[in-house]
């Protein structure tokens, strides 16, 4: 057996949760800004946020909301989100963050699996939040504001809960983010206090201290990426943060221009903008001395390109939800072309061969296994998934081929795992395929990621029809109608059957061929 055990030194347990990890630091210059919002310009203090999140927890409490109950929380990146995650942590409940642009369906999914006792969102999202949770466990839905047929949050803000709510940060789950896994539909993934803790450790191991400094933070809070990187770094590093409801490349750029941001955090599609938009030229970014792209491979072309017209370091890190999400990070002087980056602190790695289990020769390609204090607890409500995932030794199977290098440097090449990255979000095409065959056009159906220059990948169908063939637009109507915009069929193509095997499985190789 060959293991990849990281260089960085190791990093310590501690018993905090990760709102006593927040707070620890936000409490310490109660009277800087911590929170901007990006379109309107409404701040937040470290002090006010630490009132408002120890108030939630309060009228948590009062309810009979605590300990052990979990909330969901379906809204856009806006100040007060970082409250309803750290109020909920603080009153001993689980936070399950809920992607804004789901559908009816996949929120009722989610509330159903996760078990949410109250849902809390935006007035935009109220329709759906309240269709979303027909059939299930939600009691009340809370929204930021006012809107009718909701109760605001203000409401629930109590007698500020003065101390952390009893918690075993080794076993009870702080988050609970869903993930795709290698295969099949979302999961919840449980994350433990422990593992989010330890991740910020393991990552600032390998970053220089974010102390003073302000990123602008589009990258959506529902994800691990947003969620553990950005909030929970950030605010718990001395660190604030610009935030974005959605994507606008001019308003980014604004303001990183106006807070002369030295950190940009992205995924692949803006490192596209970076490189190649005309509208960069028009701002000032000298400030900025590194780029980090997570969630998906970033071309070393690519990364080249947006280093050379910013004049800065761009950097890769490697991770996946089950991993909290880091296991691989890059500090703006280990950099190296298609590198994903070094084993992160108290981490050790494996490449094996998928098919006869065995660790590969040192140099080779193969399974890229991890193991250490960041792997999550397991697949709520799915042993079957966590044993196919976690080996009985505790390595976490990622699902990525990969390689290293004499230096430690880890490459990602392929995929065993089924899943489409389209702009650095999971797509399941179990999800997909379920969703097809419900059309009474469709007999079978498979669906497999194209290469795509801008989104990484985009889903292609593979379809059986039952008679007259459904057109593309009929597809994309009814993904429209039952899923999120990124799940979305942008090619199909009529077969005569879907190519499987004796078990059934669909050969996606095949397809891959096929195309090819």
């Amino acid at each position: 057996m060959t293991i990849y055990r990281s260089t960085a030194p190791e990093v310590s347990a501690t018993e905090e949760t990760i709102a006593q990890r927040v707070f620890s630091r936000l409490e310490r210059n109660p009277d800087k800004v911590v929170l901007t919002d990006g379109p309107s310009g409404r701040q937040i203090t470290a002090a006010g946020l630490v009132g408002m999140s120890k108030a939630f927890a309060g009228g948590l409490t009062e309810r009979g909301l605590a300990p052990g109950k979990v909330i969901a929380i379906m809204a856009p990146n806006i100040p007060e989100y970082p409250a309803v995650v750290y109020g909920t942590a603080w009153a001993g409940n689980t936070i399950t963050t809920v992607n804004p642009t789901y559908t009816a369906p996949e929120l009722q999914h989610q509330l159903n699996d996760s078990g949410a006792d109250i849902l809390v969102t935006i007035p935009m999202f109220l329709e759906t939040a309240i269709e979303g949770s027909k059939g299930t466990g939600v009691r009340e839905i809370l929204v930021f504001g006012e809107a009718d047929g909701a109760t605001p949050i203000t409401e629930y803000l109590g007698t500020p809960l003065a101390e952390q709510a009893p918690v075993d940060v080794t076993n009870d789950i702080a988050a609970l983010p869903y993930s795709s896994g290698t295969t099949g539909l979302p999961k919840g993934v449980m994350l433990t206090h422990r593992n989010l803790v330890i991740n910020v450790d393991q990552i600032m191991a390998s970053f220089e201290p974010v102390e003073g400094e302000t990123t602008v933070a589009f990258l959506p809070f529902f994800h691990i990426y947003g969620l553990e990187v950005l909030l929970n770094l950030y605010l718990s590093e001395g660190g604030a943060l610009v935030t974005m409801p959605r994507f606008d490349l001019e308003q980014f750029l604004t303001h990183a221009q106006t807070h002369r941001t030295p950190r940009l955090w992205i995924a692949p599609p803006v490192a596209i903008a970076l490189a190649k938009h005309p509208m960069i030229d028009q701002f000032d970014l000298t400030y900025v001395r590194q780029v980090n792209s997570a969630a998906a491979p970033l071309g070393g072309d690519v990364a080249d390109a947006v280093g050379a017209r910013l004049n800065c370091a761009v950097t890769q890190a490697y991770g996946m939800t089950e991993l909290s999400p880091a296991s691989h990070v890059t500090k703006p002087s280990d950099a190296r072309n298609g590198a994903c980056g070094l084993t992160v602190a108290s981490t050790e790695c494996r490449l094996v061969n998928p098919e006869t289990m065995e660790d590969v020769p040192e140099g080779e390609e193969g399974e890229l296994w991890v193991r250490g204090p960041q792997v999550m607890k397991g697949y709520l409500n799915n042993q079957e998934a966590t044993a196919n995932t976690i080996t009985p030794d505790g390595w976490l199977r990622t699902g990525d081929i990969a390689r290293i290098d004499r230096d430690g440097h880890l490459f990602i090449t392929d995929r065993v795992k089924e899943l489409i990255k389209y702009k650095g979000f999971q797509v399941a095409p179990a999800e997909l395929e379920a969703l097809l065959l419900t059309m009474p056009e469709i007999s079978d159906a498979a669906v497999i990621g194209l290469a795509d220059d801008e989104a990484g990948e985009i889903p292609m169908a593979f379809i059986v029809p039952a008679g007259d063939a459904p057109s593309l637009a009929d597809v994309q109507a009814l993904c429209t109608a039952n899923l999120a915009t990124y799940k979305q069929i942008h090619r199909i193509e009529i077969v005569d059957a879907i190519p499987k095997s004796a078990s059934g499985k669909i050969l996606r190789r095949v397809l891959r061929e096929q195309v090819a």
